[in-house]
């Protein structure tokens, strides 16, 4: 049995006892107290962060900031060829300029697969030097070849502009990517940033891409990059001859378009087309045209890519002058 002590005012070791006892729950207190705090902190932090993120993404990076602006404005952002378009001159067939005319619905639906949530995560997933190295996965595929400086990481990164802190990699030096970048969109698709061919590729691009494009069984579709400044030069030839050689399916995409003034863009736009048409046979007819400063053509091949991934489904109905991919000979 413990007996307390009689007078607590002249014992001075229960006094010390009790003093230290009150000292240390103060102490626990002020350290949960600052636990918390510091938690609440980080939380804001974070929220703080990604608010930034998105605050400090491109103003027309989505539909709905799109939608906002008058009706001219909107169809020069989503197809910027219909800028262009007037230009061209009556006896030019302009229907392979419009093969791939979504609605501004089923543009707003692809903008989903590239908006990451809880159930969707959207982001870098691993690199590899050699198709043995590639991740093991049946998810459709979607690819980016082009040469050194053609701006493939800066038209990924304007892709991915609605997913916060996404680690798109660029650089204003030429041949900066050295690896194959993979970039996991869900369980809908991935998309790949290749090397660049050219200027200061890799000693062994030859073999990492080539090696890619033939054996990658759920490559649905490789995006050949141009650049609209200076047109179809003869390393972009050459991975023209190569893509057909292959026989895969590819698509030609002009970047930079805001770099060039509307006469030379319009020229190298139908030289380009002239190519499609007269030397390639899996090359799907219609170029697509983009620039990640302005967002222009952006949306436009999101929606593109998200539908040849399988991802979604074209209501032809809603749109204004949709042609299926599968009434074209080429794929």
């Amino acid at each position: 049995m413990i007996q307390s002590c009689p007078s607590l005012t002249d014992c001075t070791p229960c006094v010390t006892s009790w003093k230290e006892i009150g000292r240390m729950f103060t102490m626990r207190a002020r350290l949960h107290g600052l636990s918390q705090a510091l938690k609440a902190n980080m939380v804001r932090e974070k929220v703080i962060s990604v608010c930034l993120v998105c605050r400090n993404s491109h103003k027309l990076a989505s539909i709905q900031a799109i939608s906002k602006l008058n009706e001219k404005k909107q169809n020069s952002i989503i197809f910027p060829f219909k800028d262009l378009e007037r230009y061209l001159v009556k006896n030019v067939n302009k229907m392979n300029f419009q093969m791939f005319a979504p609605s501004y619905e089923d543009i707003g639906n692809a903008e989903r697969f590239f908006t990451p949530s809880n159930k969707h995560f959207i982001d870098y997933f691993t690199s590899a030097v050699r198709i043995d190295h590639a991740p093991a996965t049946a998810q459709p595929e979607v690819c980016f070849i082009g040469r050194s400086n053609v701006g493939k990481s800066s038209l990924i990164k304007s892709l991915f502009s609605l997913v916060p802190g996404i680690e798109v990699r660029v650089s204003k030096n030429p041949g900066h990517t050295k690896k194959m970048n993979f970039f996991k969109v869900g369980k809908a698709f991935t998309v790949v940033d290749m090397p660049g061919y050219g200027y200061r590729a890799p000693s062994d691009f030859v073999e990492m891409v080539e090696s890619y494009l033939q054996a990658r069984q759920n490559l649905k579709r490789t995006f050949l990059l141009l650049d609209a400044s200076v047109g179809i030069q003869e390393a972009d030839q050459i991975a023209i001859e190569m893509c057909e050689e292959f026989g895969i399916p590819y698509v030609l995409v002009l970047t930079k378009i805001d770099r060039s003034q509307q006469g030379n863009l319009l020229k190298i736009i139908l030289e380009v087309q002239e190519v499609i048409e007269k030397q390639t046979s899996g090359c799907f007819p219609q170029p697509f045209l983009v620039s990640s400063l302005n967002y222009s053509g952006i949306h436009l091949l999101r929606c593109f890519i998200a539908h040849t991934t399988g991802s979604l489904q074209i209501n032809e109905h809603n749109s204004s002058s949709l042609r299926s991919m599968g009434n074209s000979t080429k794929t």
